[in-house]
Order: C-alpha cells, then sequence, then structure tokens
C-alpha cells in the first residue's frame, strides 16, 4: 500500500478567550435553546421519563413511546434503541433515525467503579437469560450492557437490579456518566489512596439529581488512587488521580477536559492537590462549570473538552475557585510514571490483606448471561463474594484464599476465561458495532475475537504489551486514538475495487507512559479480510526494527511509512 507519514496528533489548539459568541452559555445569558436536543432537555428533564416508561409505554408498547423521548429522555435511564437487523453500514448516515431503529433497547446497567457482588452479576445473569436472548457486554467504562430488550420489560429489569443495589439511572444522556474508579481500590497493596468514598458520596449526592441531570453533553469522571494509574484519566472531563503531597500526604491531582471522538483532546492539569474528602465538592463544581459555561449551542462543541481548549487550565481553576469553591485550592505535584506497562490489573495477586484477587480476559468483553451466573457461582465457591470490571473489557475476582487459587484459575480457564492471556486476548478491544449500534460502519466484536484466535496461533512467541482498538464507527468508544493499533471502522475499496468493510488505521497512540494519540498514514486502510495480514505483517517489522527495550508506540512514532504498511 502506498502511504506517505502525517505528523502526530495533537492536543487540540488553544484559542483566545472569549473568541466565540453566542455559544449557548447560560452564564453568559444564552438560555435559548439552540438545537433539537437543547429543546427536548428544556421541555422535560430527562429524568421525568421513567414515569412515562413505567405507566404508559411498558403498558402501550414500542409504537407509543414519544419521538423525542425515545431518541433522547430515555438515555438519561440507561436505553438506547438498537440498529434493526440486515441494514448495511453503506447506510448508516444516509437513513433517518425511525428507519434504523429496531423495536428493541440496549439497556446499560451503571456500575460505579466497576464494584458487583456475586449477587448483583449473578441477577444481571438472569436478566440478561431472561430478557436479553443471553446477551452481555462488559464495556470499557466498567458498565454491563443488554440487547434485545423490550420496553413491555422495563419495569421488571428495573425491580430486579434496584431489589439488589444496581441501576441504570444517568446510565446514557447529558448528565454525569458512570464514574469509573480503581478495580482494586481499597485491596491493592501498593496503593496510594482509595477513592472509594468519594465514589460513593458523588454518586449518592448528586446521580439522579437534577442539579446537573441537564449539561450540555455527556459527562465522564474517573476516579483512582492505584500508582497502575488504571482508569484512563487522560481522557475523562475530570480525573482524580492519586498522588502524595510532600506536606499533606496522599490525595489527588486533578486533570479536567479529556475526551476522544472525532476531536480528541487530553485532559490537562490544574495544578492542584485535593483531599479525599473535598473530592465531591470539586467534582460537583466543575461539573457546575460545564453545566453553566459549557457551550450547547453546536453538539459538536457541547464536550467539555471545548471549553478547556479556549479556557486554559489556569483560568479554569480561577473560575472554579472563585465561583464555585469560594476557596483556593492547594497547589500539587504531578503524579509519578505509572507503575505498570500493563494497567488491567490482569493475572493473580496479592492484596493487602494477604489473599488474593484474580484477573481474566474475556474475548473483546463480550459475555452472555449464562456465563455471567457462571462466574458468580465460581467466585462463591471459591469464597469470594465481590468482583469487579475494569476499563479493559476485564474482570476481576477479589479476596480469594491462597489454597484457592489454583482451583479458582482452571474453573475460569474451563469457561475460556484468560488469568494469563496473550498480549492479544488481553489487550484487544471493540466497541458494539453494527450488530446491535446505530452508529456503527462495519462489524466489531466477532472481527476482534477471531483477529485474536488468527494472531495467537501465527505469532505464539510474540509477548510484548499491545493494546488493539477497534471501533465501528469515527465516534471512538474503543479508543482508536489511544492504542498501539486502532482501528476506525469504515468502508473501504478491496483490490477489485469493490465496497467493503475495512478501517483506516492509528499508530502508536498511548496512554499513562508518553500519553497522546496514534499516528496516522494517509492512505493506510485494510479491508476485514486483510487485517490478520496486516496486523501480522507490521508486528513482524516491529520486532525487526525495535531498539532494545522499545515500546510499539515509540517505534510506531519514528518508523517510515513503507515499514507501517
Amino acid at each position: 500500500m502506498a502511504a506517505t507519514p502525517e505528523q502526530p496528533a495533537t492536543t487540540t489548539p488553544r484559542r483566545k478567550a472569549g473568541r466565540h459568541r453566542g455559544e449557548g452559555q447560560w452564564a453568559m445569558g444564552h438560555h435559548t435553546p439552540l438545537n433539537g436536543n437543547e429543546q427536548f432537555k428544556k421541555d422535560d428533564d430527562g429524568l421525568n421519563v421513567r414515569t412515562r416508561i413505567e405507566t404508559i409505554y411498558s403498558k402501550r408498547g414500542f409504537d407509543s413511546i414519544d419521538p423525542n423521548d425515545l431518541r433522547g429522555r430515555m438515555r438519561w435511564w440507561g436505553l438506547y434503541t438498537q440498529r434493526k437487523p440486515g441494514i448495511d453500514g453503506g447506510k448508516t448516515a444516509i437513513l433517518e433515525p425511525e428507519e434504523l431503529d429496531d423495536k428493541y433497547f440496549m439497556l446499560r446497567v451503571r456500575i460505579d467503579g466497576g464494584r458487583l457482588t456475586t449477587e448483583q452479576l449473578r441477577v444481571i445473569g438472569e436478566i440478561s437469560q431472561e430478557y436479553a436472548r443471553g446477551t452481555a457486554d462488559i464495556t470499557d467504562r466498567q458498565n454491563i450492557q443488554l440487547h434485545w430488550i423490550r420496553i413491555e420489560d422495563v419495569p421488571a429489569i428495573w425491580e430486579k437490579l434496584e431489589a439488589v443495589g444496581l441501576s441504570t439511572t444517568e446510565a446514557c444522556g447529558d448528565c454525569p456518566r458512570v464514574i469509573i474508579g480503581s478495580p482494586v481500590a481499597g485491596i491493592a497493596a501498593d496503593e496510594i489512596i482509595d477513592g472509594t468514598p468519594a465514589v460513593d458520596e458523588i454518586h449518592e449526592r448528586y446521580i439522579g439529581n437534577k442539579e446537573f441531570s441537564n449539561l450540555p453533553r455527556k459527562f465522564k469522571t474517573a476516579i483512582s488512587g492505584s500508582p497502575v494509574q488504571d482508569v484512563v484519566h487522560e481522557i475523562n472531563d475530570i480525573a482524580f488521580v492519586g498522588v502524595v503531597h510532600p506536606e499533606h500526604g496522599p490525595g489527588f491531582d486533578v486533570w479536567v477536559g479529556g475526551g476522544l471522538s472525532t476531536n480528541p483532546r487530553l485532559a490537562e492539569r490544574l495544578g492542584a492537590w485535593v483531599p479525599l474528602d473535598e473530592v465531591p465538592d470539586v467534582w460537583a463544581g466543575v461539573v457546575g462549570i460545564f453545566r453553566d459555561y459549557g457551550y450547547r449551542r453546536l453538539r459538536t462543541r457541547a464536550r467539555l473538552k471545548f471549553l478547556m481548549a479556549d479556557w486554559g487550565p489556569a483560568k479554569f481553576r480561577q473560575v472554579l475557585e472563585d465561583e464555585y469553591l469560594k476557596r483556593p485550592l492547594a497547589n500539587g505535584p504531578a503524579p509519578t510514571e505509572p507503575s505498570s506497562r500493563w494497567r488491567d490489573h490482569i493475572g493473580v495477586h496479592q492484596q493487602k490483606d494477604g489473599r488474593f484477587y484474580l484477573g481474566f480476559a474475556p474475548r473483546v468483553g463480550r459475555v452472555d448471561g449464562s456465563t455471567l451466573a457462571k462466574i458468580a457461582d465460581l467466585a462463591a465457591a471459591h469464597g469470594s463474594d465481590r468482583l469487579r470490571t475494569t476499563v479493559e473489557q476485564k474482570m476481576l475476582i477479589l479476596d480469594v484464599e491462597q489454597d484457592q487459587v489454583d482451583s479458582l484459575v482452571a474453573g475460569l480457564e474451563a469457561l475460556d476465561f484468560q488469568v494469563r492471556p496473550s498480549p492479544f486476548r488481553r489487550g484487544t478491544m471493540a466497541c458494539t458495532g453494527i450488530e446491535f449500534c446505530k452508529l456503527a460502519i462495519v462489524e466489531t466484536k466477532a472481527r476482534g475475537a477471531s483477529l485474536i484466535d488468527e494472531l495467537e496461533r501465527r505469532l505464539p512467541e510474540f509477548d510484548e504489551p499491545l493494546t488493539i482498538n477497534i471501533n465501528g464507527c469515527p465516534n471512538a468508544c474503543a479508543r482508536i486514538q489511544t492504542a498501539d493499533i486502532g482501528l476506525k471502522g469504515q468502508l473501504v475499496l478491496d483490490a477489485d475495487g469493490n465496497q467493503v468493510e475495512g478501517y483506516q488505521v492509528h499508530l502508536g497512540g498511548a496512554l499513562g507512559l508518553e500519553a497522546g494519540f496514534g499516528r496516522k498514514v494517509r492512505g493506510l486502510k485494510v479491508t476485514s479480510t486483510e487485517l490478520p495480514d496486516y496486523v501480522e505483517r507490521v508486528l513482524g517489522r516491529f520486532q525487526e526494527e525495535r531498539e532494545d527495550g522499545e515500546r510499539f508506540a515509540a517505534w510506531a512514532a519514528r518508523a517510515s511509512a513503507e515499514s507501517l504498511s
């Protein structure tokens, strides 16, 4: 493939403050709804739709649902219409929403901090089997998603979830989404600080609260005190990263304004140190800034990262302190480099109490209801009542006694969950894809699973940390810009000139150590059928050309276009 190099992607250029006028900022007096989304949110808060679902839609069926509820407010309760089967990717951007909609929903179960009990996981498995045709996907934000949900069944599902302390409240929508947290919070021997109390207090005070239920767009939060830095803090709207202040001790460094999609941007430090008990107030201040100063005129500029790009961290911190906290924040140190190149906690690890946790890898997050129930049973049989999901579509079982470890490993592997997976199983993620997503252009889950199998067969000796992220469209739900090999789904031409499913390739993205976005090489696209050949070829060149100890991302940044093609 002919290709020429382009410059690596950088953060969004900072604009001069005040350059834009009429951006729909409430704090500037711009309250008039400026697009359809702002209008339906003004007409009725998204949280109010639950009553209509319970009293009207679940009784009268799909055709009774108001369009602004169907494609808008129902997201505040974790419900998205899913893609009608049989519509190919070439029609994704052509058809009207009602033509793409199936009469079934994806339902996202909100799992703050990735924390689950065996009872909760068992209930999710039972719901999957009874109401979702057995489907279940672990997301890269620690949630579990179900498909094929009928509106008639939603109230019964809510009742089952809420009986065990779970919910779908604000799992989607223009509101604070799930709070991702370290999957080893409170148990890891090397933890700087346990952020769990902050996660719980934010959830208790603000989730489902109308104070923050109408934001310009979605708002993503990450809190972790792990030195592994295991919550992709660089690409969240707000992140609290564990650090030790030389005078005040353990606390959190505050990052603001990260996000991906079609305009990726890394978060920036405010330079502020926050103790654990002040995290919820600082969080609320940042969300308040987003609510009041966020851009609402254009949906494409409504994420917090655009405001941060225009203001910069100094102004953002000043507004936070002066208008929202009414006090200054302490200055603090930056986090050190991550303590591990892998941030997923896969494997067998000793906890600070002497027991063990086991991290294991499904294939690209795809599981099913029956298997979730088996995982819960397996954990319980080995003395555990606690599990965690991760931001890498993986799972952990906690609190295992040493004499139970080998038996649990064998039980997980019997379910095809690897505790010691290959780099390909460990490092490959995929979004929902065209199977269910109305925005997708290509298939992802099955493609990712088959790619893992092929690479394990072709490159059995490859043992370097490597991430391969597969996305069905440009929206980057699977974080393609920050992967060693990022694959953005699109239609491409094969050797015979036929339009087929394929991917634009991003190479050398990274989070943690030397965080940055992957390099695009002009013209570098691969068809789905060519994908295993391409990855095998580029990994072979990496092994031939790399310097001692060089990471794939570092090699990809300096490699020739020919080596990457």
